[in-house]
């Protein structure tokens, strides 16, 4: 049989293994119940939403825990649009249908967008998560950089009125080369309850990551400079609080404290991507600096009624501290001729950001006769970040407070059983504020003054949608909607070169604001469900980053994606479920300012064509396993330095239900597929990223609730 036959039927396999069994599946009607997308802010259900939607079950975040704890890759298993993981620390290129995703945790904006340092991605434990929202596509329901879609990570909230706890551990494995050095383990402990109107949830894990082993049996490369997973320990403390006022009236209160830490046993050599040669990981302390790390702690206090004077009412206020530490390294934008010869010069950046913010909602439903339901509401955020060199303790980028607020107002009028029309408008007041600051010196240039200032920018942002039922189980939407976000300020400030530039007169501060167009339709039958739809996104002024003499800078230009996407489910029976899904994108940019696009986006700003699959099975009370597969499409750009392959990954995993608690095998990269990441072939053509996958890895785990 030819590889190609091979690859294809692995893709197929779910459907052939289920072909069999699809004459004998329960034709009892499965019931699933009405889903309100809480990221909607208006308790919009999923079948009236004219906007993709997809829900990541509790299960289904299970099911990944149990084959990789990177939350990004089991965001890459679950959903085509999103680029495939990196499978380190930096999620740079990791993008959404092509552009930037909005990170949040119970609505709190994780993402950082006025230095966007690519670590929005990781900033909790997923085994403190019930389940996870996605929009797909731009939103104006919210701002702060949601022009690809927003994923929402809702953490687990009380269910017993006792005391139940859970523990579990976990530990990881290399099929080959199994060594100290490359053994993973994790332990996690949850406690839940509640006494009267109290209630309680407690979680605490402990993680430490090995090394990585490729499908040859050597070391992955380390990502010494942009920070790892592999050689790492992180930790999560969660403690969510709750308190009923009354039957209506509910305070929520949440802190989340979030390490990951690089152990810097291990560093990177650089690889040769011109003779096939991957960067590659040596023992021994990288040199210079201290080790890079995520270290974020979000607090969340929430207030509901869900009956005030006939409305329901939230109100939350959120604080997060995020600080995103790299590695040193002798990068040209470190160096400074007055410190060192060029080229000799250590340095190590570190991003801190603190944000404090609010946002409030009131949702009126039942207005003309019961056919139109109204939400107004408003969005407050104060972003201050700024990075420095600690190894020389310069500052990078200068201190920029980003100051936002946002009325918003959303209709849903449903003036027919079968047809449901939602409209809103979010109108976006943005201010930044940078005191004069002095540049770093970059290579044999010198460091320049920027005179400061306080540019502020006012948008609306709108969306229309409608979905129209054609049967019960039959409907067709289509849906406009605006995204507002901000490029990467930091970057664009640190990267300015002509002396005495004022702030206010930087063209490449305005605000990205994206329109996104869809069409498609659904069918969710007894035991089959299927969604189809189309869309283009386009930004008259987009954001690339590009390499410029070995400093990465942004250009602002023209930018234009499209692209379709598609999912399918089959509910053989009780016991046995079949998914697939499918993305397609395809992008390009004015890279020549002549008001038209010309040039293909490459792997760091769109995701490659990706199909996923999944079977899923219930054999008896004890015993459930699945299988699923990814496949990413080979992808050509107008640089063929950056041509993607693809590749094909097959993951399976058991459970088993033991008389005491429960264990689980999982296998990643089943058939120890020897591949290069999506990111390191098609983003940028650079010896130092250019990064093997993961090989095949076995992961025992088991869990006991008590």
């Amino acid at each position: 049989m030819s590889p190609t036959k091979i690859r294809s039927t692995i893709i197929l396999l779910p459907f052939l293994l289920g072909s069999s069994q699809i004459a004998f599946a329960d034709t009892q009607s499965i019931n699933l119940d009405e889903l309100v997308i809480q990221t909607s802010r208006s308790n919009t259900k999923q079948e009236d939403n004219p906007q993709v939607v997809t829900i990541i079950s509790q299960k289904q975040i299970e099911d990944q825990l149990a084959i990789s704890t990177d939350s990004s890759q089991a965001l890459s298993n679950l959903l085509p649009a999103y680029s495939p993981n990196t499978q380190k620390l930096n999620n740079s290129s990791q993008t959404f249908r092509g552009r930037s995703v909005l990170y949040m945790v119970d609505g709190v904006p994780q993402s950082n967008p006025i230095r966007e340092g690519s670590r929005s991605a990781h900033t909790i434990d997923l085994s403190m998560v019930e389940r996870i929202e996605v929009i797909h596509g731009a939103t104006a329901v919210h701002g702060l950089g949601a022009t690809g879609g927003i994923i929402n990570f809702i953490t687990k909230s009380n269910r017993s009125n006792k005391l139940k706890q859970h523990v579990d551990v976990q530990i990881t494995t290399p099929t080959e080369e199994i060594n100290s050095d490359t053994l993973s383990y994790k332990i996690g402990y949850q406690a839940e309850g509640s006494q009267g109107d109290f209630d309680y949830l407690v979680g605490l894990t402990n993680e430490v990551q090995g090394m990585y082993i490729d499908a040859n049996n050597d070391y992955v490369g380390s990502a010494t400079v942009r920070g790892d997973i592999m050689d790492s320990k992180s930790h999560d403390a969660f403690v969510k609080l709750g308190y009923w006022l009354s039957d209506e009236q509910r305070l929520e209160f949440e802190v989340n404290k979030y390490k990951m830490k690089g152990r810097m046993n291990f560093t990177g050599v650089d690889g040769d991507r011109d003779n096939g040669v991957p960067t590659r990981s040596i023992k021994g302390t990288p040199p210079n600096g201290v080790a890079p790390y995520n270290d974020v702690q979000t607090t969340n206090l929430t207030y509901t009624d869900s009956d005030l004077d006939g409305m329901d009412f939230k109100a939350q206020v959120f604080h997060q501290d995020f600080e995103g530490r790299y590695g040193a390294s002798k990068s040209n934008s470190f160096q400074d001729v007055s410190i060192a010869p060029v080229g000799t010069l250590y340095d190590q950046s570190q991003n801190q950001s603190k944000k404090i913010g609010g946002k409030f909602s009131l949702t009126k439903n039942g207005l003309l006769d019961n056919t139109l339901s109204l939400t107004a509401g408003l969005d407050l955020l104060r972003d201050t970040t700024s990075q420095e060199l600690i190894l020389t303790n310069r500052t990078y980028v200068p201190e920029t407070e980003y100051t936002n607020y946002a009325p918003f107002v959303q209709f849903e009028f449903k003036p027919t059983e079968r047809l449901t029309l939602q409209a809103g408008a979010r109108n976006e007041h943005a201010k930044l504020d940078v005191d004069s600051y002095r540049t770093v010196a970059t290579n044999k240039d010198t460091s320049v003054l920027v005179n400061g200032g306080s540019p502020s920018f006012s948008d609306t942002v709108y969306n229309a949608g409608a979905v129209f039922k054609i049967t019960p189980t039959m409907s067709v939407f289509a849906n406009y909607s605006q995204g507002f976000g901000m490029p990467d300020v930091g970057r664009i400030l640190r990267g300015v070169s002509t002396a005495n530039q004022n702030v206010d007169t930087l063209i490449d501060l305005s605000p990205i604001l994206t329109d996104n167009y869809e069409a498609g339709f659904r069918i969710n039958r007894d035991a089959f469900d299927f969604e189809l739809s189309a869309y283009q996104s386009n930004s008259d002024l987009g954001s690339r980053i590009v390499n410029k003499n070995g400093l990465y800078v942004v250009k602002r230009e023209k930018k234009e994606i499209h692209g379709a996407e598609a999912s399918l489910g089959f509910q053989l029976n009780k016991e046995h479920k079949l998914q697939a899904s499918y993305s397609y994108v395809q992008g390009k940019s004015d890279t020549d300012a002549d008001g038209k696009v010309d040039t293909k986006l490459t792997g760091a700003d769109i995701p490659p064509n990706r199909l996923v699959t999944s079977w899923t099975a219930n054999w008896d009370e004890k015993l459930s396993s699945l299988l699923q597969v990814s496949h990413a499409f080979s992808r050509s750009f107008d640089n063929s330095k950056l041509d993607f392959d693809g590749y094909t990954l097959v993951d399976a995993s058991m459970g088993y239900k033991l008389p005491v608690g429960k264990m689980s095998v999982s296998v990643a990269n089943l058939f120890n597929q020897d591949y290069f990441t999506y990111y390191s072939q098609a983003a940028y053509a650079n010896d130092s990223f250019y990064f093997k996958g993961r090989g095949r890895t076995l992961t025992l785990a088991y869990g006991l609730d008590f």
